[in-house]
């Protein structure tokens, strides 16, 4: 099967930074941190109280009234930022086949909300009780279901799970699968919306999130005070199509998506092996098919979630990929700014890296204060730097092992 050209020709998102791409990307640009004190429950006597929540978002826009209560947060996360990349990518029902439009579009969770709720209502007023919809609302893949319904894609059709590396993931296989003919163009990303008092005690629990009370102080990559990450929510998807497909219907292209690397530690159910043996393979195999040599012109949104031994580890998987050339590297998380988005947070950074090389930016680590000689990279502190980037890379760990990494270069 010939192997294709593959490019971005459609953005979407739903963030703690904006509930569009546009001013998501305005207020990372800007160094804007999304991060605040949670409201969606009293998280007063938890050890962690802050998140990186959406904020006004509006599902009606999106999904018509009557249907809001029968789908899932997350699900409406998904929704919302696969609707405005089709109309970003400027796609229409007569400009491809239904069998030959996709959608790879994860979640680390789903539907937890549902499953609590219905939980307690089937404890609190037995099992009669529990909604028709619980199953079709709670089950992770429906994200992906309910956009292929709303917009007839009969093509390949997958729910990706792999944690924190979810988004990476679904938008890597999907590469695949425009590039080797299964589709023309696909709905790639991922959605998240677990700020949930069950998910935070799990979280404090393993030790995962900060502990830090000040907004500013508390999703801090790479900073050598970092104690943990901080929860995110929201959905991301880009629009993924083969080159001559958008071309030949005169689409705006951002950016060609050239490479991607997926492997696992095969150590430990939640901590990075901190050898960073597999997780330095996965970008090697990313930059290795795009014709990525390390330099100036490359920008890493790294996973960066502020966890003591996951910025190290990833530092030193860098390292092992393009040995001393790491040192010229743009580096960045915007985890700093959005919390950890979980099975998103691959979704909104392959976003933001597609904008950084679509517009020449690299968006900044915000709240950077204190070096760690352990992460002594270049990781772009507090302010936005223009570049004249030509790749970039951006990477994902989760637990269970998994790492993912996929590879833009500016058209």
């Amino acid at each position: 099967m010939d192997k294709r050209r593959v490019v971005v020709t459609g953005l979407g998102a739903v963030t703690p930074l904006g509930n569009d791409v546009q001013t998501t990307w305005q207020n990372m640009k800007a160094g804007m941190n999304g991060i605040g004190t949670v409201t969606k429950f009293d998280a007063s006597e938890y050890k962690c109280s802050l998140a990186g929540e959406v904020r006004g978002f509006d599902p009606t826009l999106y999904i018509p009234r009557g249907e809001v209560r029968r789908t899932d947060l997350f699900t409406q996360y998904a929704i919302a930022a696969a609707a405005q990349a089709y109309e970003d990518s400027g796609m229409t029902a007569e400009s491809i086949a239904p069998d030959r439009l996709g959608v790879y579009i994860g979640s680390g969770i789903g539907g937890v909300s549902t499953l609590i709720e219905e939980h307690k209502k089937m404890i609190e007023k037995g099992p009669g009780r529990v909604s028709p919809f619980f199953v079709p609302m709670m089950i992770s893949n429906m994200a992906s279901g309910m956009v292929a319904i709303r917009f007839n894609a009969q093509g390949p059709n997958i729910c990706v799970v792999t944690a924190c590396a979810t988004s990476t993931n679904s938008i890597g296989e999907a590469y695949r699968a425009v590039k080797h003919g299964y589709a023309d163009a696909m709905l790639a990303g991922g959605s998240e919306a677990a700020i949930l008092p069950l998910c935070f005690a799990g979280f404090i629990s393993c030790q995962a999130l900060s502990q830090s009370t000040d907004k500013d102080r508390a999703s801090i990559p790479f900073d050598r005070e970092r104690g943990g990450f901080i929860m995110g929510e929201g959905g991301a998807v880009l629009m993924l199509e083969g080159y001559e497909h958008a071309k030949a219907r005169g689409a705006n292209i951002y950016a060609e998506l050239v490479g991607y690397g997926c492997t696992n530690d095969a150590y430990h159910m939640t901590a990075p092996n901190p050898e960073a043996v597999a997780s330095a393979r996965a970008i090697e195999l990313a930059a290795k098919e795009g014709g990525i040599v390390a330099g100036r012109n490359v920008y890493v949104n790294a996973h960066g979630t502020g966890t003591p031994l996951n910025d190290k580890t990833e530092t030193l998987a860098l390292k092992k990929a393009f040995g001393q050339d790491a040192y010229k590297l743009h580096v960045s998380s915007t985890k700093s700014m959005t919390g950890h988005m979980l099975g998103a947070a691959g979704g909104i950074e392959a976003i933001a890296s597609v904008l950084a090389l679509h517009e020449g930016v690299v968006p900044p680590t915000i709240n950077y204060r204190e070096p760690d000689p352990e992460c002594d990279l270049d990781v772009t502190p507090n302010t936005a730097q223009d570049a004249a980037l030509e790749y970039a890379l951006s990477t994902s760990l989760g637990f269970g092992g998994h790492n993912g990494c996929i590879a833009f270069k500016k058209i």
